[in-house]
């Protein structure tokens, strides 16, 4: 089974292999984790893995980063001389890894799951525990893991709906995945439920709730507000929209609420934050095309660029979206106006924004649900909807503020999973 999965994955990598060279040469992508995803650890990482027990945590891209990163936190507390290594999928999430985990001892490209790859990290880090987190299940990396003496451990876990279908169907594989995870630690009980019936252990599968939460609030530092106001020359009185984590097909639905906007607040301001940095130059395009020729990059601020009186600006850097948040806004969170299962409306929400999205929300239905519950999250069928909606909420001040509070006490008290996953890991260390 594993040799037929091999034979897919070489067969899927000679196929994507041109694009994904054309990226790198044309686009600079992955340049930095090239190197990295085939295995190769340089020495100036390797020598900075002392200490034990050693622990490899494994997240992907920017928002596993964020919801591991109180985990992380947690672990160091509970073993202060371990040697914690923290791997991400994406140099964005490497970035990312870099400012906001201290905690971790070194950081790491996760090897791409070719069996040489996974063999050459694992030689080099001996890991006593792996953690790997959300969706992260890779199958040769977990086997080799545990062939080698490591626990394995999901934390985090969380099967969407989306992607369930598609693993039921494939059942009598992710069986022997699952097999060689010692521990899972899932974020609700429909997630457990679902990967029970993909085929892991009732035994090793706990509740524990989601991690970021944890991360969310130990985030919110009120000090955040003065300085993004300072950076972007934002006033109190402004009045502004966020557009978060855009995608393409989105930017031309949020121009046409913003003109709306700006007809009953014509001092309102725009940030629009595409979800892929890369897209910045296409969203300037698309400015142009509907004559909002008055704009500033976020990049451009930070050289040295004043924002004088722009009124839209475009954050096309990493790691600033979150501190945006602390600004006194109306969110609308993208990837719901477009099928791609929504975005992450827990950040927002938990500086005690109002967060507006469209119906295709798959990938986050509890914090839909969470926020909807308190009238924190509001969702919408069209553009028409978020005019109408956002209007509202913006003549009516108090209302907004009332919501937004709400949804930010709603996430307060949700926290602990990162505790209570750490605690887990413990019992598989002292096993």
């Amino acid at each position: 089974m594993y040799f037929l999965y091999n034979i897919l994955l070489l067969t899927g990598a000679v196929v994507a292999l041109p694009l994904f060279l054309g990226k790198m040469l044309f686009a600079g992508k992955y340049r930095k984790s090239f190197r990295g995803k085939l295995g190769f650890i340089p020495t100036s990482i390797s020598d900075k893995m002392e200490g034990r027990p050693r622990i490899w945590i494994n997240a992907v891209s920017v928002g596993e980063v964020i919801a591991v990163s109180s985990t992380a936190r947690a672990l160091r507390e509970i073993y202060p001389l371990s040697c914690l290594i923290l791997s991400t999928g994406t140099e964005t999430g490497q970035e990312m890894a870099k400012k906001m985990v201290k905690e971790a001892s070194t950081y790491i490209y996760c090897p791409l799951d070719f069996p040489w790859a996974a063999r050459k990290v694992l030689d080099k880090i001996k890991p006593d525990l792996f953690i790997t987190t959300e969706t992260e299940l890779w199958p040769n990396l977990l086997r080799m893991a545990k062939g080698r003496g490591a626990k394995t451990m999901l934390t985090n876990g969380r099967i969407s709906g989306r992607s369930y279908g598609h693993y039921l169907r494939t059942r009598f594989f992710w069986r022997k995945v699952l097999e060689n995870l010692d521990l899972l630690s899932m974020i609700s009980d429909t997630d457990a439920e679902r990967i029970k019936a993909m085929g892991a252990r009732p035994e090793r599968v706990f509740v524990s709730g989601n991690s970021k939460y944890d991360a969310l609030v130990s985030q919110t530092e009120p000090r955040f507000e003065a300085e993004m106001r300072e950076l972007l020359n934002i006033s109190k009185e402004d009045k502004v929209f966020i557009a978060a984590s855009t995608h393409r097909g989105e930017e031309e639905t949020v121009l046409q609420a913003y003109r709306k906007f700006r007809e009953k607040f014509p001092r309102m301001l725009l940030i629009i934050a595409p979800r892929h940095i890369e897209r910045a130059r296409e969203v300037k395009e698309l400015l142009k095309k509907e004559h909002f020729n008055s704009y500033i990059q976020l990049s451009e601020i930070k050289e040295g660029k004043k924002r004088t009186n722009q009124p839209i600006i475009i954050l096309d850097t990493i790691g600033d979206l979150f501190k945006v948040y602390s600004l006194r806004a109306i969110v609308f969170c993208g990837g719901s106006f477009v099928p791609k299962g929504g975005q992450n409306i827990l950040e927002p929400a938990a500086w005690g924004r109002v967060v507006f999205y469209g119906s295709s929300m798959g990938d986050f239905l509890e914090a839909k649900e969470l926020l909807e519950e308190v009238g924190a999250g509001i969702p919408l069928r069209n553009v028409n909807e978020l005019i109408e909606k956002g209007l509202e909420l913006l003549s009516n001040p108090d209302e907004l503020k009332r919501r937004g509070e709400a949804g930010s006490q709603t996430i307060m008290a949700k926290q602990g999973a990162a505790k209570r996953s750490a605690e887990l890991a413990t019992t598989l260390l002292k096993q």
